[in-house]
């Protein structure tokens, strides 16, 4: 039995339905990211979960125990918040322990633990300091202490590293994926950064618009979106996309006409059976990462546009003569690329991926 399900949840805010029919489940111990973009639906279906929003229709189970009207309190769920909503009064000692005395811990009790979580997040030397002498990343710290000391069955994590610098996002997600390693615990994760989601979740939740376009392990997600949504949020650079029109069909076999491809056309293998037809526009997905600069057997040529040098590699952009489709490569060292020039690439007919007229994977 799983341990967290959601089963057909909907949520609506008078006329507007915001989650709508969403179904999915966790097993204990699962590490499972809910990626999309802003608006999807991601933020309120963890307050649901945690019981910080109604259920307008369907039912949420933790553990084999339905909890769609059980109070917040208790859920035995802990939440850790954006905005880290620390009580700027109170040392750090006091709000990692402001929950459990609530709830009437003992005191040597609740010395022990926010002394052993506060070791484990490596951040002793802070206990006697209020918020406001903390870093962002120390305060994030704290407020995911808060909630260890709680001993949840369920570790809900709304957008947790979006307040802080790009190196301090790093060095927090390795830690979060640490204390998940060490503790074991089942944790939700939000983010709309598919890096985070990439890097952190056993399993990720695609959302769109209130509806999971696709759940899975993040190579799954990587390797075989379902659909052009899907394909294009995950991956970092995005997957450039190209139209192309069908020409010809032999088994999964499809011919396809674009002009910047060598001699006009393309031949990719479709994963899927019965999908496109001689004559029909398709969409050719092709990896930045996946593209081959200046190969001996050119597979389409474009004109260049400019070059991002990154140090230990280059992002090129590059454009289709007759369209204004734009392709980014993304190639080891530094090669040079001069504005105008035709640049040749290659690619392992493995790696194209195509769509049809309605986005989905062929």
């Amino acid at each position: 039995m799983s341990f967290l399900r959601l089963d057909n949840v909907v949520k609506r805010f008078g006329d507007a339905t915001v989650i709508n029919g969403v179904s999915l489940s966790a097993e204990r111990g699962e590490f499972v990211v809910f990626v999309g973009p802003s608006g999807c639906g991601k933020s309120t279906l963890l307050r649901m979960i945690a019981g910080l929003e109604d259920i307008s229709d369907g039912d949420v189970a933790i553990d084999g125990k339905v909890v769609t009207h059980v109070e917040p309190a208790h859920r035995q769920v802990a939440m850790v918040f954006q905005s880290y909503a620390l009580y700027p009064h109170m040392s750090v000692f006091e709000n990692m322990a402001f929950g459990l005395k609530m709830v009437k811990t003992p005191a040597a009790e609740i010395d022990r633990r926010v002394r052993e979580v506060a070791r484990i997040l490596q951040i002793e030397p802070l206990l006697a300091r209020k918020p406001r002498q903390l870093s962002g990343g120390q305060r994030q710290r704290v407020a995911i202490g808060r909630a260890l000391v709680r001993n949840p069955r369920l570790f809900l994590f709304d957008e947790p590293l979006s307040n802080l610098d790009a190196e301090l996002r790093t060095q927090m997600r390795v830690e979060i994926a640490r204390l998940h390693r060490d503790l074991g615990a089942t944790m939700v994760y939000v983010t709309h950064d598919q890096i985070e989601a990439m890097t952190l979740a056993d399993r990720i939740v695609v959302l769109r618009a209130g509806e999971v376009e696709q759940i899975g392990a993040p190579t799954e997600l990587y390797d075989r979106p379902a659909n052009i949504f899907v394909a294009g949020f995950i991956g970092s650079p995005k997957m450039n996309f190209l139209k192309a029109t069908v020409s010809s069909v032999e088994d999964r076999r499809v011919t396809l006409a674009h002009s910047a491809f060598a001699g006009g056309t393309l031949v990719a293998e479709m994963r899927h059976e019965g999908g496109a037809r001689t004559g029909e526009p398709v969409t050719v997905g092709l990896r930045p990462e996946h593209l081959e600069l200046r190969p001996a057997t050119p597979t389409l040529t474009l004109t260049a546009d400019f070059a991002e040098n990154l140090g230990g590699a280059t992002q090129i952009y590059a454009v289709a003569d007759d369209r204004d489709e734009t392709v980014t490569v993304v190639t080891s060292g530094r090669p040079t690329v001069t504005r105008g020039e035709a640049l040749p690439l290659g690619i392992d007919p493995r790696h194209i991926y195509l769509f049809d007229e309605k986005g989905q994977a062929l």
